[in-house]
């Protein structure tokens, strides 16, 4: 992790100083990754590419605004994820919603525990028999519940790390990420006959 983190710095100096290979090079660490985690919000291949290529021409525009007190994953990040939910508000005719709707009354943790599946969605994620299943249900999901739920279980980051992303809190995160896990299970419960409830 320290390694990447200070080859990526390193690029954004390069990239600071005029070295359009060096931002090239960034593009291609992270394109892949990024055009995943638009894809989950857009659920549309066309927006996500878009909302990926935006986030790129973005960070090119303001790099020197950069201040280096974050990783620059996680700024780049925070792009994508703020111009594919953009995308995601214009597929819905400028419906308006934020992923911060809420975030200050769920700033605390979850009282209950969720019942123990077996094989629980973040799990069942990395089965390919059900990943279309899980795609197509996690679309269902408020944006802000699709939102940490990517970034947490699909993608891996930490609790702080999607925190950062989203400038919230870690305990809101979690009760973010309980309530996606909850929806999801309940969801998931139609295609075999388990029903999931919370202590």
């Amino acid at each position: 992790m320290g390694c990447t983190f200070d080859r990526d710095l390193a690029l954004v100096h390069a990239c600071k100083s005029g070295n359009a290979a060096a931002f090239e090079e960034l593009v291609k660490r992270y394109d892949t990754k990024l055009f995943r985690i638009a894809q989950h919000i857009t659920h549309n291949r066309e927006d996500a590419q878009d909302a990926v290529q935006e986030a790129f021409l973005k960070v090119f525009r303001k790099l020197t605004q950069f201040q280096e007190n974050s990783k620059f994953s996680t700024w780049l990040t925070r792009i994508t994820v703020n111009e594919s939910l953009m995308k995601l508000r214009k597929q819905r005719h400028n419906k308006e919603f934020s992923i911060d709707n809420n975030f200050e009354s769920e700033d605390r943790s979850p009282t209950s525990e969720l019942t123990d599946w077996a094989r629980n969605p973040e799990e069942l994620y990395r089965g390919f028999e059900l990943r279309n299943i899980l795609r197509s249900e996690l679309q269902e999901l408020q944006p802000g519940l699709r939102v940490v739920f990517v970034l947490r279980d699909i993608e891996g980051l930490s609790t702080e790390e999607t925190a950062e992303v989203l400038e919230s809190t870690p305990v809101a995160v979690k009760a973010r990420l309980w309530r996606a896990r909850l929806k999801l299970r309940e969801r998931l419960s139609k295609y075999f006959g388990i029903s999931v409830t919370a202590n």
